[in-house]
């Protein structure tokens, strides 16, 4: 019995590493859930335990910037940001700057997968436009929003965990890590500009006509108006979780939008997959499997090199869950190493984060290959240089 209960988790996180299991149509999201219902059917832990090991604030969090992102993305908001930026930008390495800067800025107020998913398509539609590599611009997109998103809790999925895990407030982790993501893009955009001859330009390119786009006015304020209280609120210290569903609340009270068109944009197997992550996190510790783990959170180098490892193995948001267990309560300082490690470990591989993996999917659809390589060629040097920054700003 002891050797298929280790035998399940295994395999399980060896399919949340890989985002499948080889022969089986499974994603992470069941891949978690049947992990977690396995242990449960091997007596590990039983339903009331499991339900209470799922952190209802965080799903509340998540839902609710889904909503938010999803309103933005349907009033145009997005679309007119990109088209703001190639109307004002008119060199291809002012492009590569905006782009980078834009999409981090944007990754760290609302989901980073969200931008990812959203920006992508429109990249590879502006590059076409402007007769530009479009790889080096997918790169940058992809690398920033994952360094962008280190900047606040709300960026992504593992810095919402970290926060209602550690009780650091909004305004706190935005003072300790923005002017560490602002340092990364830079040093990205410098990385880019090294390794991409093509966007060093500062000759203007032939003025294009921009793509056609809608705004739905109405819905564009609105949007706005409740995001910017939403980030006032977050700001003077109001709990994350209970804001964030009412500005959502807020957004769904509507004459002019169907429901189905938001809710539909719910990344509802990320919400699912969190659950199935809490009991399967709550199901390891019972077994006591994290105990070998203890001997790597005792100083801030080996937190972050065991973060990068997990985090390339079985995913950033697999990895604090199952490191989180192991750090002490009010470290504050030990807190956001995991936060900042966790997500700047994954522009090191093409499977490293979920942004990354948006970015080549919606750019093989348009007929473009990012391979493992070149993004192993942009991904390692940015991880390595931007790992060792985060120690010395941090430790």
């Amino acid at each position: 019995m002891v050797v298929l209960r280790y035998l399940v988790i295994l395999i399980t996180y060896i399919g949340l590493g890989l985002g499948y299991l080889p022969g089986l149509r499974m994603n992470r999201a069941t891949i978690a859930i049947v992990g977690a219902a396995f242990l449960m059917a091997l007596g590990v832990l039983d339903l009331p335990a499991a339900w209470g090991a799922i952190d209802y604030k965080t799903l509340i969090f998540l839902f609710g910037m889904m909503i938010i992102s999803a309103n933005l993305a349907a009033s145009g908001f997005f679309q007119l940001a990109l088209d703001y930026t190639i109307r004002r930008i008119h060199s291809p390495f002012g492009l590569l700057v905006v782009l980078t800067f834009g999409s981090g800025i944007l990754s760290a107020l609302f989901l980073n997968d969200t931008i990812a998913l959203i920006l992508t398509p429109l990249v590879v539609g502006i590059t076409q436009l402007l007769k530009l590599k479009p790889i080096p611009y997918l790169l940058a997109l992809a690398g920033a929003t994952n360094l962008g998103s280190v900047a606040t809790l709300s960026g992504n999925p593992q810095n919402i965990l970290i926060g209602s895990f550690s009780g650091i407030s909004y305004l706190d982790f935005a003072k300790a890590l923005t002017p560490l993501a602002l340092i990364c893009l830079t040093i990205q955009v410098g990385l880019l500009w090294w390794l991409y001859p093509e966007v060093r330009s500062l000759r203007p390119y032939l003025k294009v006509k921009p793509p056609r786009y809608h705004i739905f006015k109405p819905l564009l304020i609105k949007s706005l108006l409740i995001t910017t209280g939403l980030l006032v609120a977050f700001l003077i210290g109001i709990p994350t979780a209970e804001v964030t569903l009412i500005a959502a609340a807020l957004l769904l009270v509507t004459r002019r939008l169907k429901p189905e068109r938001i809710l539909q944009k719910v990344d509802w197997d990320l919400l699912l997959m969190f659950c199935g992550l809490f009991i399967l996190t709550e199901g390891v510790q019972k077994l006591g499997s994290l105990e070998w783990l203890s001997r790597f959170v005792d100083n801030p180098l080996s937190i972050l090199g065991i973060t990068a490892l997990l985090s390339n193995l079985v995913s950033n948001v697999p990895a604090v869950l199952l490191l989180h267990h192991l750090i002490p309560h009010p470290d504050t300082r030990t807190w956001l190493l995991l936060a900042a490690a966790s997500t700047l470990a994954g522009n090191l591989t093409l499977l490293g984060s979920v942004a990354n993996l948006i970015v080549a999917e919606a750019v093989a659809k348009q007929g473009y290959r990012l391979t493992f390589g070149e993004h192993l060629r942009f991904g390692l040097p940015l991880t390595a240089i931007t790992l060792m920054l985060t120690y010395f700003w941090l430790a």
